[in-house]
């Protein structure tokens, strides 16, 4: 199994009751019941208030490099991807478990 874990920051001035950041939550949150490479799919705001925390954070798992490929490269993916992209940053790391 692979853990895919994204860690989001929201740029400079971006909160999140921006509608922007709303629909980008939405689909991530919708990611879970869309794409079958997923055995596991959470995501959520961030609670603690330290400076070096990040804002966003998705924790997720597949079976493999494969699935994990499948599930970057799958639509519904790449458009909550997009939206992102638009008023945040992020890191990723990914390991087997």
């Amino acid at each position: 199994m692979i853990r895919h874990l994204v860690l989001f920051k929201l740029n400079e001035g971006v909160t999140r009751d921006d509608p922007r950041v709303v629909e980008g939550v939405e689909a991530f949150r919708a990611l879970g019941g869309q794409i079958d490479e997923l055995r596991f799919w959470e995501c959520g705001w961030n609670v603690s208030d330290r400076p070096i925390a990040y804002d966003f954070a998705i924790n997720s798992a597949v079976e493999d490099a494969d699935a994990l490929q499948r599930y970057l490269d799958h639509p519904a993916h790449q458009a909550g991807v997009t939206l992102w992209r638009e008023f945040a940053t992020w890191v990723i790391a990914d390991y087997e478990f």
